[in-house]
């Protein structure tokens, strides 16, 4: 049946992207026979925070008495093309940010260049704005799209830290394998199905290790976009979600800086002015291995020992009123080592990218951007479970150039087209042998594996977006992609449609097909340590078919009301192969098989007021099928979990005086667990040591899981420098969850052991502006 809609769906997108075509065509021709074009006037620029001269992404710029108007796009860029001649009143407004306008006169055949820029809102009502909804583009159409307001973000604390993916998780359809794993699980996809983009630099794993907390520093973030699904064609290469973060480009206007002091960690950025642009620098470290011999040893459940430290660094650069040159970097590490009877575990992961970017404003309905970024991820494990050692590793080098052009063709049209060029590099070596000398590259057998790929990917792609009345809306794409190593070329369209029935009620549905070529697979025993490597000629890529449809709507005044249906079907997804030690070739790591996800979210949001917040509430099914699991039985993965309910709360008591609750309640993790053991022995070993036998993968499911969050901040001064005082209580019934499950058969007597997570732990923390 969905094969069917698939193809009738697929011809409906080509017919309608070569109508539109036509259309643009036809208008083209009448315009240049009657001449009207050349008597029309435009108007474009930058839009900018007063404060310190940031872009602002999201701006709204309108025209009084017309129906034109523009959104800033990523670089903080609008243009509104075919404006009558003659004198308006121009607005610009953004949520947060006092509106601003200017009278402007616009002359025949005449392009207005004009940058403006917003001051932010005193607080003089008392209240709050959790996450503000953007206005969209009625050239656009946003499916299942977040814009999450830095602001908001910081607000938002767990475990004495601002954290942009604790913000997200917070969100319906945005799951968790643990309460303080970072890592999203989003309709049904894994992590790596996630395509995070960190200024247009892909970042393979944003997580810190413990996944306590994710590597962004929200000090360093300027704007936060999660599509949790239905994207765009000018971004490909995942199957469940994009995630665009931009980084701060840093104060023009004067030096600054911020220092936080806390309990478990500490940080510091600095920015200011440097030649006709700005810098910023921002790091963060955990100091947690010395604060943990204050909590106690508990030696049935002991704590973990981790650490990390991130940093972030930006130069931008204006040259002239048309071009704008950007350098950004980031990087992180970690380390986490864990023991206990018959379990013993040390972990390493790092991150490390760096992108330069040239935009260009040809005129005023012509806007470039070109970009090339470098991206290293690497992790590692050494473990002995009850004397099976083990080690593997793992890294990726992602080298990339990708070149982007908006048209802002009418106010009908506006069409997005490019090209993107990768090269990629993976390693990944195991060693089953107990033997810890370095294996040489190439080695393939007797317990020892070390391999090496490297691949290249062309893509071109090309989203046109069409508001064909104050009613209805299209958007149609499509992305051309092909893989050097697989020699494989694939065609992926997107259509999405908006109508709005009522004044208060919009419909929006969308349909695309998504390939991923990258493969990830997290161990079925331990959900910390990740593999990844290319799809070759001996699998098929990874494909998903999107279908949404959402409903939109306001039932009262003060509340937005949003229910999104969606159903995925997937093809040749990945499950490892735990017992292979031998195998060159992708299908010899990988099980190959299929599945889908389906389900509902609903989100019910108050977003002004002294107290503000949001429910939550997810209901979703995911079930997998492989041949050689299972016995080719479907199953669902460790990252099902059906229910999902989600409380986030501000009270704003006075301008001084901020508080802030959330709760969260999901089903438990799945896992697997075992029928029977057996001994095996080794010359000379009269005990041996034991082996469980597995039963249904991931048949059995954790208890559910549950937290409760507290925060208070309290503005105040230090030393005439304005100081906020923070007071936050993770985990406040102390409810310790469980991490990870296994079998301890170190002794005669087989024992289940949980490896559990944190307990309460109340933080303090300070932060000083100066």
């Amino acid at each position: 049946m969905f094969h069917a809609i698939n193809k009738l769906v697929l011809y409906f997108t080509v017919f309608f992207l070569a109508f539109l075509i036509h259309v643009i065509s036809a208008k083209a021709d009448a315009n240049n026979m009657s001449g009207a074009m050349a008597d029309m006037s435009a108007i474009n620029g930058y839009i900018t925070n007063s404060a310190d001269a940031e872009t602002m992404i999201g701006a709204t710029v309108s025209i009084i008495g017309t129906n034109r108007g523009a959104y800033t796009n990523k670089s903080g860029y609008f243009s509104i093309t075919n404006i009558q001649p003659g004198e308006y009143t121009v607005r610009v407004s953004m949520v947060g940010f006092d509106a601003f306008e200017e009278k402007i006169k616009f002359t025949k055949n005449n392009a207005v260049r004009k940058d403006f820029s917003l001051s932010s809102k005193s607080i003089t009502t008392g209240e709050v704005n959790v996450i503000a909804a953007r206005t969209e583009d009625t050239r656009q159409i946003s499916i299942s799209t977040v814009n999450v307001p830095i602001s908001q973000i910081k607000e938002i604390r767990i475990g004495g830290e601002s954290d942009v993916f604790r913000s997200l998780q917070m969100l319906p359809g945005v799951l968790t394998s643990s309460q303080i794993s970072s890592g999203l699980y989003i309709r049904g996809g894994s992590p790596d199905q996630n395509l995070v983009l960190l200024d247009g630099a892909t970042v393979y794993n944003p997580s810190h290790l413990f996944g306590f907390i994710s590597t962004f520093n929200s000090e360093a973030i300027k704007d936060v976009e999660l599509i949790k699904g239905g994207y765009p064609a000018q971004y490909g290469s995942r199957l469940s979600s994009v995630l665009n973060i931009t980084q701060k480009d840093g104060n023009r206007n004067e030096f600054e800086g911020l220092a936080s002091l806390g309990l478990i960690s500490s940080k510091l950025s600095l920015e200011g002015p440097i030649g006709n642009g700005s810098w910023f620098l921002g790091g963060r470290r955990t100091y947690f291995d010395l604060l943990k011999p204050l909590l106690g040893e508990d030696k049935e459940n002991p704590i973990p020992d981790f650490g990390f430290y991130d940093l972030n660094a930006k130069i931008s650069q204006d040259f002239g009123s048309k071009d704008k040159v950007f350098l950004s970097g980031f990087t992180s590490y970690d380390n986490f080592d864990y023991g206990i009877s018959g379990f013993d575990m040390k972990m390493y992961m790092g991150n490390l990218s760096g992108a330069g970017r040239w935009t260009h404003i040809f005129n005023e309905d012509l806007f470039t951007n070109v970009m090339v970024s470098g991206s290293f991820y690497n992790n590692g494990m050494n473990q002995d479970m009850s004397g099976f050692k083990m080690k593997v590793e793992n890294s990726i080098e992602d080298y990339s150039l990708k070149a982007s052009t908006e048209w802002f063709i009418s106010e009908i049209f506006n069409l997005t087209s490019g090209t993107e060029i990768n090269y990629y590099i993976f390693n990944y070596e195991n060693n089953y042998t107990g033997d810890e000398s370095e294996t040489e590259q190439g080695t393939n057998g007797g317990g020892r594996m070390k391999l090496r790929y490297e691949d290249w990917n062309y893509a071109l792609f090309s989203s046109l977006n069409a508001n064909i009345s104050p009613l209805l809306s299209f958007q149609a794409g499509l992305r051309v992609s092909y893989w050097d190593y697989s020699d494989n070329m694939n065609f992926d369209p997107r259509l999405a449609i908006k109508y709005i029935l009522f004044d208060n009620l919009a419909v929006k549905g969308c349909w695309g097909i998504f390939h991923q070529y990258l493969r990830l697979a997290g161990m079925e025993d331990f959900s910390l340590f990740d593999t990844w490597l290319p799809t070759d000629k001996t699998v098929k890529p990874s494909e998903a078919v999107h279908y949404i449809l959402s409903f939109e709507t306001k039932p009262m005044p003060e509340l937005d009301l949003s229910v999104d249906f969606y159903y995925k079907n997937l093809k040749n997804i990945s499950e490892i192969k735990n017992g292979s030690i031998e195998g060159a070739d992708v299908k010899d790591i990988f099980f190959s098989g299929k599945g889908y996800a389906y389900g509902m979210e609903l989100f019910l949001q108050r977003r002004v007021g002294k107290l503000a917040g949001w429910v939550g509430y997810g209901l979703g099914w995911v079930n997998a099928k492989f041949d050689s699991i299972n016995s080719g039985k479907e199953f669902r993965p460790k990252y099902d979990r059906r229910h999902d309910f989600k409380v986030v709360l501000q009270y704003l008591m006075s301008d001084k005086w901020n508080f802030g609750a959330t709760f969260q309640l999901q089903s438990g993790q799945s896992y697997t667990g075992a029928t029977s053991r057996f001994q095996t022995y080794l010359p000379g070993d009269n005990y041996g040591f034991g082996k469980v036998v597995p039963s249904q993968r991931y048949g059995l499911r954790m208890p559910v899981s549950h937290q409760l969050n507290l925060s208070a901040s309290y503005l105040t001064t230090l030393f005439d420098l304005p100081c906020k005082v923070i007071l936050d209580i993770y985990n406040v019934y102390s409810r310790r969850d469980i991490l990870t499950r296994y079998y301890d058969v170190s002794d005669e007597k087989s024992s289940l052991k949980d490896l559990k997570l944190l307990p309460i732990i109340p933080t303090f923390s300070v932060e000083v502006k100066f």
